[in-house]
C-alpha cells in the first residue's frame, strides 16, 4: 500500500516528457461519470483531464436523459448524485452489467448519508495491535422535539461541550454545519434530526484521510480550538461553525508543536483503510480524525464522508489515474485465459 500518494520525480519526469512531447497512450479505459456541476467542476480539473488522456483515460459526461444501458460502453462508472430514482438506475445498470465497475455501489454509499450508522463500522474495530488505538466520541441521536435535548443529555451522561452536527448528510452546505454547545439548557435552540457528541480537544488540528483504492493521503487541517474547563465554567451558549476544516484551512506548513502536528502511525491508518473498505463496502472515501490533546497514540474519527474533494488533494490527478489503471489491470488478471 502506498502513504501519501508518494509520486516518484522519475514518474513526474516521464509524465511531463510525455506531456511535452505530444504523445498519447491508446485509449485504454472509459470512465463515464454521473456528477453535480459542483462535483465536476472541482473534480475534472483540466490538469486531471490531460493527463488521463495521455495514460489512455477518457471521461464521458453521462447523459441522464437517455437510459444508461444505451450509453457507452464504460469500463467505469463514477458517480455522486443524489434521489431515489438515480440510485435505482444505477443499481440496475449494475445488475445487467456485471462487467463495468461502479465507484461506488448506492447501498454502501447510503451507509454514508446517516451519521449515526456512518462510525458503526469504526466503533466495532479493535486496531490496539497498530501503534495506536482508534476510538468514536461518545454520541446519541436527537429526532424531535429541542425542548427535550437538555434532559435527554443528561439522562445519557453525555459530557460538555457537545459538537452538533445535522443526521443526515445529503452535499448540501447545511449538511456540513457544525455548532459547539457549552451548556446543555442552550441546546434547545438546535434543530433535529442531530447528531449529539462529546468533544474531544485535539490541539486544534485534524487529519484528513484520503482513501482512494488502497492508497492513502493525509494532510493536516486547521479544526476548533481546545476548550478548557476554566473557558467551559463561563461560557454559554451555542456557537455555529458553517465549514470546518476545509482546504482554506491548511495546517501542512503551519509552525505547529510535533506532538499536535505528527501524523497517525503508518500501520494504524493501512489497518483502518483496510478494514473500512472491507466493511464499508466503499473505495472512494474520507475520513476525519483527530489525536486527543495529550495523548499521543489515542485517535478519535469524528466522520467519513464518500468520494470526498479529491480536487484539493495534492496530486490528486495522478492518485486518481493510477487507481483508474489499475482497476482495468485487476480484471485482465481475473480474466480466465483462452487457449491458443
Amino acid at each position: 500500500m502506498r502513504l501519501n500518494g508518494e509520486i516518484s520525480h522519475k514518474e513526474d519526469e516521464e509524465d511531463e516528457e510525455e506531456k511535452q512531447s505530444g504523445v498519447l497512450q491508446p485509449e485504454r479505459l472509459v470512465v463515464g461519470y454521473a456528477l453535480t456541476s459542483k462535483k465536476q467542476k472541482s473534480f475534472l480539473q483540466p490538469k486531471l483531464e490531460i493527463l488521463a488522456r495521455h495514460k489512455g483515460i477518457s471521461f464521458v459526461a453521462i447523459d441522464q436523459n437517455r437510459p444508461l444501458s444505451d450509453q457507452g460502453p464504460f469500463d467505469v462508472v463514477l458517480h455522486k448524485l443524489s434521489g431515489m430514482e438515480w440510485c435505482e438506475i444505477i443499481e440496475d445498470y449494475r445488475q445487467k452489467h456485471p462487467e463495468v465497475t461502479i465507484l461506488d455501489p448506492p447501498d454502501a454509499i447510503k451507509h454514508l448519508h446517516n451519521r449515526q450508522s456512518m462510525l458503526q463500522d469504526v466503533a466495532d474495530l479493535n486496531l490496539s495491535d497498530c501503534n495506536g488505538k482508534v476510538r468514536v466520541p461518545r454520541q446519541m441521536v436527537i429526532t424531535k422535539d429541542s425542548l427535550s435535548i437538555p434532559d435527554q443529555v443528561f439522562e445519557a451522561g453525555l459530557k460538555l461541550p457537545l459538537v452538533a452536527k445535522p443526521l443526515v448528510v445529503d452535499g448540501s452546505a447545511k449538511s456540513h454545519e457544525l455548532f459547539l454547545a457549552y451548556d446543555r439548557f442552550s441546546l434547545s435552540e438546535l434543530e433535529p434530526p442531530m447528531l449529539l457528541q462529546e468533544f474531544v480537544n485535539h490541539g486544534g488540528v485534524l487529519f484528513k484521510i484520503y482513501i482512494i483504492g488502497e492508497t492513502i493521503k493525509v494532510v493536516r487541517r486547521f479544526s476548533l480550538p481546545n476548550v478548557s474547563k476554566r473557558e467551559l465554567a463561563k461560557v454559554v451558549g451555542v456557537f455555529r461553525f458553517p465549514r470546518v476544516s476545509s482546504a482554506a484551512a491548511s495546517a501542512d506548513d503551519a509552525d505547529l508543536d510535533p506532538g499536535i502536528a505528527e501524523l497517525p502511525p503508518r500501520p494504524l491508518l493501512e489497518r483502518l483503510a483496510r478494514e473500512l473498505r472491507r466493511r464499508l463496502g466503499l473505495r472512494l472515501f474520507n475520513i476525519d480524525m483527530i489525536r486527543e490533546h495529550g495523548m499521543r497514540d489515542v485517535f478519535y474519527v469524528i466522520d467519513i464522508n464518500y468520494f470526498p474533494g479529491y480536487g484539493k488533494m495534492p496530486d490528486y490527478e495522478h492518485i486518481f489515474t493510477d487507481f483508474l489503471l489499475s482497476l482495468e489491470q485487476s480484471k485482465c488478471r481475473k480474466r480466465p485465459a483462452t487457449a491458443a
